[in-house]
This record gives C-alpha cells, sequence and structure tokens, in this order.
C-alpha cells in the first residue's frame, strides 16, 4: 500500500486576533485526534487592522476608533476572556497598552518556518501579546521572541531593520484577502476547502480526516 499523500492546511491568521489564538489551540487539539493522517501545516499572514501604522498606536486610540470607546470593547472582551480560558489560554486585555502593526511579526513566522518552528514563533509573539501585554512594536521584544524560538538574534535584528520580505508577506495576506478570505482564523485545506472561524476540534479533526481521504481517493485514480 502506498504512503498517504499529505493533507496541506494553509491557516490564515493574525497575531492580534484572539479568535485566532484560541483557534490556534482547536486545529493543534484537533492534529492530535487524527495523528494518522499526515499533514503539512502553513502559517500564512493576515492583517486583522491594516489601518494601524507601521509604529502602531496607543491601545486606547485603537479601541476607540475601532469600537468606539474603550468601554464597549469591555463587554466583547469579556466573552472572548472567558472562551480563551476554556482552552486554557489566559488573555489580559487591560495589559495592552499598544496595538501593533503586524507585519514583523509575519516576518519573524516567515523567517521561524525556514527552521521549522513557524507555529512556535507565532505561538510565542501570541503569549506575549495575549496574555502579557508584550509591545508587539518594540524591536526589542521582537528580537527576544525570535531569539526564544531559535533565530539568531543579532540576525533578526538586522534583518527587521531592513524591508527584506515585506513586500512577500504583504504579497500573501493580499492573496487571502483576494480569495474573499475577510474572518480569521480561516483553515484552508488542501488549497480547495476553507472553514472560517475557531471551530471546535472535534469538527476540524473530522474535516481532516474527510478531506485526507478524498484526496487520496483521487490520486489513486
Amino acid at each position: 500500500m502506498s504512503a498517504l499523500k499529505p493533507l496541506t492546511i494553509d491557516i490564515v491568521s493574525d497575531v492580534v486576533c484572539p479568535w485566532c489564538y484560541i483557534g490556534k489551540h482547536r486545529i493543534e487539539e484537533a492534529l492530535k485526534q487524527v495523528t494518522d493522517v499526515p499533514v503539512e501545516v502553513h502559517w500564512r499572514p493576515f492583517f486583522l487592522n491594516p489601518w494601524v501604522p507601521r509604529e502602531g498606536i496607543s491601545r486606547e486610540d485603537y479601541l476607540t476608533t475601532k469600537f468606539g470607546s474603550v468601554e464597549a470593547y469591555k463587554g466583547i472582551a469579556g466573552r472572548v476572556v472567558a472562551a480563551a480560558e476554556q482552552e486554557g489560554l489566559s488573555y489580559r486585555p487591560e495589559r495592552v497598552a499598544r496595538q501593533p502593526n503586524t507585519i514583523d511579526c509575519h516576518r519573524l513566522i516567515h523567517w521561524a518556518e525556514a527552521i521549522g518552528k513557524a507555529a512556535e514563533m507565532k505561538q510565542r509573539l501570541m503569549e506575549l501579546y495575549f496574555r502579557d501585554g508584550g509591545d508587539l512594536t518594540d524591536i526589542n521584544v521582537l528580537v527576544q521572541a525570535a531569539a526564544d524560538c531559535g533565530l539568531d538574534a543579532e540576525d533578526v535584528r538586522r534583518r527587521l531593520a531592513t524591508d527584506e520580505d515585506v513586500a512577500l508577506v504583504s504579497a500573501r495576506a493580499q492573496e487571502a484577502a483576494d480569495k474573499g478570505i475577510s474572518g480569521v482564523p480561516t483553515y484552508v485545506f488542501a488549497q480547495k476547502y476553507a472553514v472560517s472561524g475557531a471551530q471546535d476540534p472535534q469538527m476540524l479533526a473530522r474535516a481532516i480526516r474527510q478531506v485526507s481521504a478524498e484526496i487520496n481517493a483521487e490520486a489513486a485514480e
């Protein structure tokens, strides 16, 4: 019997999207349920707030612009905090003081992919932001996060000071938007089926099995 063809899963998400933080945990739980299915996971960039400038803005200005006021966000945040807690994740919105533009975060994830650490880099950035209130506009914070994930700190510092891969990351984010992806996380299976939202692990596991069976049946024909 020939080996199963791996199922590609493109996960389109942003590091400052709380449902992406929850969704990352859920897809990882789903993958634990289907260890017999070979998969290739790729973390794809998305800009939840493309209007935020490269240097970032204060969290207060951001919440006022997006939700009308800091108070207006509190009700929404409560639901997300509770959902995160159910997954064993910590979201502390009151700790976030600065809203970043995430292009540099996505560059780090892309560079980490070269050493097989994209998921780890993504997790580190999300924890810094949601759990610790880390300032993802601060180059020292980004360099330390990269070093934590096994990248060379000085090399990353040098690369972040250039425009290396800015165009590539922007083009990939644009590609997702051009395909009609407007809500994240979105999981794209075998580049043809998309599931949007932080779905529960059982549902994602079923989808992985179904699409894997389909692509392998097609390959066998």
